[in-house]
Parts: C-alpha cells; structure tokens; sequence
C-alpha cells in the first residue's frame, strides 16, 4: 500500500507528542512532592513488542525502564489471550524489564485496535511509600529484597477494565501513607490512559496500517540518525574506573570497569571486571545499567533528536549476572541509583579525554537521595520527605561547570520548594547556597555544590541519607582540581556534628540542623592559567577563599578581597 509521507510524518510527530501530554497528565494527577513538584517519573510509549516509540521529560535513568517493561511483561504473559481490552498490568521488581528499586512502580496500558495488540503506554513513578522497614521504603542497612518492600511482578490491576480490589487493599494495608500512595497509582493509570486515548484517535483518524508504518519509520529515523553521529565519533577501544565507596552495612569500596569500543557500526559497552553484587542494599540491576549506558551513548550521539528505540539499536551493552550493575535476587537494591552512576560516570571518563568539547570533567555523581519523616506536630500524622539534591558539574575545556544541577541521571527533575516543606513537613529551610569547599579549581573551574540546612521543628525527626563521591572526588581533566566530596551533618543542640555518609533513621531532636553539603566538579585545565578577573569574580560572589585564591590560583589578595 502506498502511504501519504506527509500523513507520516503528522502521525510521527503526534507520537512524540502524546509523551508530554502523558507527562503532563501525571503532574496533574498525583499526589506526591516527589512525583508533582520532583518529577521523580518517566512516561512514555512502545510498539507492541516493546520499542520505545516516545518518552516525555523526567528522570533520564528511566531510559530503558519503559520498553524492558513491556519486554518482560510479555514474557511472563506469553499467552495473547492472557492481555485483553481494558487490562492494566504493575510492575516493579528490579530483577526483571523495567526495574529499578521498588520504590519505582511501573503501570503497562496495552493498546488494541479490535483484538489485536498494537501499543502499550507505560508510566514509571517513584511512590513515597511501598511499604518495608523504613518510612520512605529505602534504607541503607537492608540484607535482601524482602526488608525493602511490596514487590510486584507485572499483575493485573486492571482486568478488562474491573479493578483488582485485593491487590488495591493489600496495598493499602501495607504502606504507611496509603491515601498518598493509592492516589500516586491512580495518577499512574490516569497518565497511561490519556496516551492510549491518543494512540486510539490516531487509529480511527488514519487507520491501523499507517499507524504501524508510522512507529516503523520513526524507530528507523532515531537508528538512522543514531549512525550518523556514530560515525563522526573517534574509533577505538577506551577504558576507565571508579569506585562506589561502600554499601551501607560496611562493605566496600567496589570498583565498576568499562572497556568502550567505537566501531562504524556500533558501540560496545563492556562492564565485565565491575565487583560483585554486595550485601548492602547499593546494588544494581541489569536494567539500571542498561539505562544508564543508554543515557551516555544518547548524549555522545544525538541528544536532540527524541529518545526511541531506533537509537539504542547500534548500541550493544556487555555485563555478566551478580555484579554490583547486575545484580540478581534477593539482593537489596534500595540505592540502585549510586552504581548506576557510577556506570554512566565511567562510561563518561572513558570517552571525555576524546571528546573534550562534548563531555566534562566529573560531576557531584549521587542523587544524594535524602529522606526526613516524622509526626507533624499540627495533626500528630507521619510525614514522609524524600527529595534529590543538587550538586556541582564539571568544567569543561572552554567553560566552568553548572553550578547547583541534578546528576546525569535525573535529568528533568526539580526541587520540592522550600514554601512547601516548611507547610507539609515539620522542618525549616535555614541555609540554601554554594558552598566554598576546597575542590575544583582550573583554568575552568568545577561548578559549585550546595550547602543546605533543614530545621527540625517537630519534636524529633528520622534522617536517612545515601551519596557516594564521599571519599573519591570528581574527577578533573589536563591538570584540573579534583572536586570536593557529598556528606550530611547533624548539628545537635549541645554544639556537636555528627557526619554521615550513609546512615537509615537516625534521631534528629527539635531544633537540631540536618547540613547537607554535595560536591562541586573536577575543574579542568591548570588553575594558575585562569583568567584574573574570573579569580576576582569567584572570590567577590563567594565561591572560593582568600585562602583558596591565594593558594590554588596565584592570586595575591588585598584588604578589601580583591
């Protein structure tokens, strides 16, 4: 049959387009900071066999969360007859497509044209709570899957459109927040359910053959413009590693290793020689890595154009089972996100001496995830406040680094307004600002991290906090300053600091400061070569020293600062 390339075309771009309505239909919905003001979500949509069609803004790292999903669910619904008009599936088991931790809850949409499967809209949503030992549902001191969580593997929420009540009600007996909590999942089915609405009005306007080549043509053009980028790129075999310093019960440091090979015809990225899985709960899936090489070789290639499963196709990911970025059952995986940075930040290091206009230095390299719960003094309810946190980018060889960005992998994600904690949560915000921490010095510096300071105002509250970059610096580049390190301190009320790195519920009293500080990135170039006015600048707007200047610069300062 012949088909309208114009007619395409238009079909084209309304598939791209339905993710941001998705995208838009979940911040609507929801019920949670971490999804309405955070982000902390991907929506999106595949072709029946689960490629990745069109996935709106959110976290970066779910970018082969999506179409894995629909991969797996259909290998544990190997019966067509089994998927029907007007079922919705759940997932989030991190061992499988799709998984991450289970904090992650996927919803699948499958899509028909009369009985025939033709698509799936997929949404992947942090909820607040799933339940486990800790408020939040992370810890750092979990042993297996099993202290973590309710662990769902790809159920029937929906049965031909009849919700599942039990599954509904178990969920709801076992999470601390469950009105938040089953509002979230209805705001997930919502946000599906707008993208398949689209998908059927794109049938009944064009017609299911047109709709196909449609999906076709736009998985070839993302693979077609993939290779056109792959071709420019320096051919060759590179390597690099680093460290995730520990996994919270002590255990660590463990390595994770890359070898990267550029070929014509495509990329291989091999994690083989990466340590084992650990004990503690900072292990990784096979899909979180497999996410997080995606997020690297999209932005070496063609970030402009949008993310489809065409673009991954020259792109071949190698890592043996059991490793700390593949780690299989029953490991704990509460802090999948830290490997899975360190998985992309090693990919990265690979590549950035050959590409240095395209990648900095090291950047803070953790969500530096924070979790504060507690009694709301007004109500006596338990809040719980999970947020991720800026830090500092690297610089590159003609510009400093980002001041106060998410890490690469959280890409479209925001603050929770200070406003709103200080409304919904007994805290206070005293202190948000960058830091002028020793790190990050060149001829372009490091961009700077945050200082942040959270006020108790209830009469205790629980902090559990997870980063790593806390001993090993962001990498710098051609003679750069390594940057400086994430940490966390408690300031009691008797003039004591308490510093944390990893640490699950710990009592914070009424009055007490809960400091954060994240790292700001490796600097790039000599930092005797930076331009004096720039010094001055830095040292006028508070990012470095006298000292700092003085020592890392050259630069002699009078009385005034300057």
């Amino acid at each position: 049959m012949q088909h309208d390339i114009f007619t395409i075309e238009i079909i084209k771009d309304a598939i791209v387009a339905l993710g941001e309505e998705m995208f838009n239909a979940m911040i609507r919905t929801s019920m949670s900071p971490i999804i309405y003001e955070t982000t902390d979500f991907a929506v999106g949509a595949t072709d029946a066999k689960g490629n990745l069609l069109a996935q709106g803004n959110g976290v970066t790292a779910f970018l082969a969360t999506l179409d894995t999903a629909v991969v797996s669910l259909l290998e544990h619904h190997p019966d067509p007859a089994s998927i029907r008009p007007g079922d919705v599936f759940i997932s989030n088991t991190p061992y499988a497509g799709g998984g991450t931790h289970l904090s992650d809850v996927v919803i699948l949409v499958p899509v028909f044209d009369g009985e025939t499967l033709i698509a799936w809209t997929v949404n992947k949503a942090h909820w607040t709570e799933v339940g486990g030992a800790q408020p939040g549902s992370v810890s750092t001191n979990a042993v297996d899957i099993y202290q973590e969580g309710l662990r769902f593997t790809f159920l029937k929420l929906y049965d031909r459109g009849a919700i599942n009540e039990s599954l509904v009600q178990l969920i709801r007996d076992n999470v601390r927040l469950p009105e938040s909590t089953i509002g979230d999942m209805h705001a997930g089915v919502a946000a599906a359910r707008v993208g398949a609405r689209r998908i059927d009005e794109m049938l009944a306007r064009y017609g299911r053959d047109q709709l196909l080549t449609a999906m076709s043509e736009l998985l070839d053009y993302g693979e077609r413009m993939t290779r056109a980028e792959l071709a420019k790129l320096p051919k060759g075999v590179f390597e690099a590693e680093d460290i995730v310093e520990e996994d919270g019960v002590g255990n660590g440091p463990f390595v994770v290793r890359v070898r990267v090979t550029i070929t014509d015809e495509e990329m291989i990225v091999d994690y083989s020689g990466s340590s084992p899985q650990t004990v503690g709960p900072i292990n990784c899936s096979y899909t979180g890595l497999v996410t997080g090489a995606r997020c690297l070789f999209k932005a070496v290639t063609n970030p402009e154009i949008p993310a489809n499963g065409g673009c991954f196709r020259p792109l071949r990911i190698i890592c043996p089972p059991g490793t700390i970025v593949s780690a299989q059952a029953p490991a704990p995986v509460s802090l999948y996100y830290e490997p899975l940075i360190a998985a992309i930040d090693a990919f990265w290091k690979a590549l950035a001496p050959i590409l240095p206009g395209r990648l900095p230095a090291g950047h803070q390299r953790t969500v530096g995830a924070t979790f504060i719960s507690g009694l709301s003094p007004e109500s006596g309810e338990l809040f719980v406040m999970g947020e991720p946190l800026v830090g500092g980018w690297g610089a590159s060889a003609g510009l400093d680094g980002d001041n106060g960005q998410f890490c690469c992998a959280n890409g479209e994600t925001y603050n929770i307004p200070c406003e709103l904690f200080e409304s919904r949560y007994a805290l206070e915000v005293d202190q948000y600002a960058f830091h002028n921490e020793d790190g990050g010095a060149g001829r372009h510096r490091g961009g700077k991290g945050v200082v942040l300071d959270y006020r108790v105002t209830g009469e205790e509250a629980f902090l559990t906090y997870a980063v790593s970059r806390s001993a090993a610096r962001p990498w710098a580049l051609d003679g750069g300053q390594e940057g400086s390190t994430n940490y966390a301190e408690i300031h009691r009320r008797d003039g004591t600091r308490d510093r944390h790195t990893m640490c699950t519920t710990v009592p914070v009293r009424k009055d007490e400061v809960i400091r954060i500080f994240s790292a700001t990135g490796g600097g790039h170039g000599d930092p005797r070569q930076r331009d004096r006015d720039a010094v001055r600048r830095d040292l006028r707007d508070g990012y470095i020293t006298v000292e700092q200047a003085r020592r890392d610069y050259g630069l002699e300062v009078g009385g005034e600062g300057a």
